[in-house]
């Protein structure tokens, strides 16, 4: 597995945790775990405050 390709991707607008399993065989909390391992806490914490706003965001267009 390509760590730094699983992190791009990761931190993609565009890129769902259904896209990184398809693509690594990793469901969202083994992807959660293989970021908080390799970024910094403080990285680690943006990211996952900004895939929480990407989810907000999907949800409420598909509410409209």
């Amino acid at each position: 597995m390509n760590v730094n390709e699983l992190i791009a991707m990761a931190w993609s607008d565009e890129v769902t945790f259904t896209d990184i399993e398809r693509e690594f065989g990793l469901k969202e909390p083994e992807v959660k775990r293989v970021m908080q391992k390799n970024l910094k806490p403080g990285s680690y914490r943006l990211w996952r405050k900004r895939v929480r706003w990407i989810k907000e965001k999907k949800k409420k267009s598909q509410e409209v």
